[in-house]
């Protein structure tokens, strides 16, 4: 099971939001570049990144970080955040970047011929709380449950869904096993990565028992820079 830890950018910075409230923000380092090299180090083969601010404005606004990022590393990054339009999926492929996250939008019918073109890169990210779709950098809340978007964007031809449970992101609750396992048992043919709540080798541990079902792997961010998690040691013990 991957281990992948995240580097969410805000202002330059390297953050942590609670439940993605940008009033509630805890700065790690002011280099993403020497984050993403210290998490290599310890064995990452992938980084998460978000452009936060991308997220909040609904177009990319870190993506020259972004770049120094994915230049800075040899393993893979994937990225998420305000990335809205073909335009935005083709500026990070032409940067390299094979791993491109994007929500809601990829159902719309002026984005579908994007997953033709990029069929191996485009990765769905689903954000919920109480099981409803959050959109908008989870400023907005919608009436549709995070179970028929997934299932929708299955029969798309999206694969790889990247599912954040806000309610337990940067909260060190653990994560949300109920609505994973839910996730897993209805809907086949994908492979899921759990956000949220993952503060300890327990937890991965929790979330192992569905890699048999369906689970690619985790993201882990607020426990690792904490201190919480070694990554080392759990890349070491569960990949």
């Amino acid at each position: 099971m991957l281990i992948i830890p995240a580097i969410d950018i805000k202002n330059g910075n390297c953050v942590r939001l609670l439940q993605g409230d940008p009033d509630r923000e805890t700065v790690y380092s002011s280099s993403p570049v020497d984050v993403a090299k210290r998490f290599e180090e310890a064995g990452a083969q992938l980084i998460h990144v978000v452009d936060l601010d991308g997220a909040f404005e609904g177009k990319p606004v870190n993506h020259a970080i972004v770049s120094a990022v994915a230049s800075s590393v040899s393993i893979p990054i994937e990225i998420g955040g305000g990335i809205r339009t073909a335009e935005a999926v083709t500026m990070y492929a032409d940067m390299g970047i094979r791993r491109i996250i994007v929500g809601t939008v990829i159902l719309e019918e002026s984005f579908k011929s994007m997953i033709g073109k990029f069929p191996d890169m485009l990765v769905a990210g689903i954000d919920a709380k109480n099981s409803l779709v959050a959109t908008h950098g989870w400023k907005k809340a919608s009436s549709m449950k995070a179970m028929d978007l997934i299932g929708e964007i299955a029969g798309c031809g999206i694969s790889e869904i990247i599912y954040t449970d806000i309610a337990t992101d940067g909260m060190m609750t653990g994560p949300n096993l109920v609505a994973i396992g839910e996730i897993l048992e209805n809907i086949k043919n994908i492979s899921l990565i759990a956000s949220g709540g993952i503060s300890s080798l327990r937890d991965i541990e929790a979330l192992s028992r569905f890699e048999g079902s369906g689970l690619k792997g985790c993201i882990t961010g607020k426990a690792v820079y904490d201190g919480r998690i070694n990554l080392h040691e759990a890349i070491a013990r569960f990949m």
